[in-house]
């Protein structure tokens, strides 16, 4: 494979956890007596990749990563809200259901897009610095510290800025504790996927970047 190969499958895959999760993000499903987005399944996911990419490549190929993801959402975003706008056909009976399941409000996607971007760069610049910290050493503190924060932020943000004033402050608590646990146990339960894949692919790239001297400014890009 292309030296760059998997590097570009891993950005490739983050990107699409995170497109599919906002479109399916809507649906509310039932996970035993607790109703979280359906988003939650495949979500923890983009941050098992980026743990993966910033371990293997360093916080600047995440940073790359991060709004790539970013700029595919938007243009994912205004296509559905143009597919929106655009007079549906005499004889097209799903127009009112397009609307309902892809006509996210403003406030929803602004919670989203915000809360991505404050927990991923949170979470890559946590695992970057602790790798330092450590030398290297103890892949699974680094992975769980960094979730446990990254996600705990996304999780609040998204939260608070989506729903507050709508729902009853304890509700919204709720949601938020909720989401929170729910990622968090999903990074500790593919920690043995991650060491191996990590592992893997510092074997075959040739490379384990450690970003002793990296600027995590989140908005230089070279």
């Amino acid at each position: 494979m292309h030296p760059r190969g998997y590097r570009d499958l891993l950005s490739a895959l983050f990107v699409t956890t995170l497109v599919v999760s906002n479109i399916i993000a809507v649906k509310i499903g039932a996970f035993g007596g607790f109703y979280l987005p359906v988003a939650v399944v495949i979500f923890p996911l983009s941050y098992v990749l980026g743990d993966i990419i910033t371990e293997v490549y360093g916080f600047s190929a995440m940073r790359r990563t991060i709004w790539t993801g970013f700029l595919c959402n938007l243009v994912a975003v205004a296509a559905i809200m143009i597919g929106n706008m655009i007079p549906a056909a005499p004889f097209f009976e799903g127009q009112d259901a397009y609307r309902q399941i892809l006509g996210s409000t403003p406030r929803i996607l602004g919670a989203s897009f915000t809360a991505f971007l404050i927990g991923s760069f949170t979470n890559a610049m946590i695992l970057s610095r602790l790798k330092v910290a450590t030398k290297g050493k103890h892949l699974w503190l680094r992975t769980i510290t960094s979730t446990v924060i990254g996600e705990g932020l996304d999780s609040l943000v998204f939260i608070s800025l989506a729903f507050w004033g709508i729902f009853a402050p304890a509700e919204v608590a709720l949601m938020f504790v909720t989401q929170w646990a729910f990622k968090v146990c999903v990074e500790i339960l593919v920690t043995p996927l991650t060491y191996a894949v990590v592992g893997t692919l510092k074997k075959r790239e040739g490379t384990d970047v450690y970003d002793a001297k990296t600027s995590f400014n989140p908005f230089r890009l070279s």
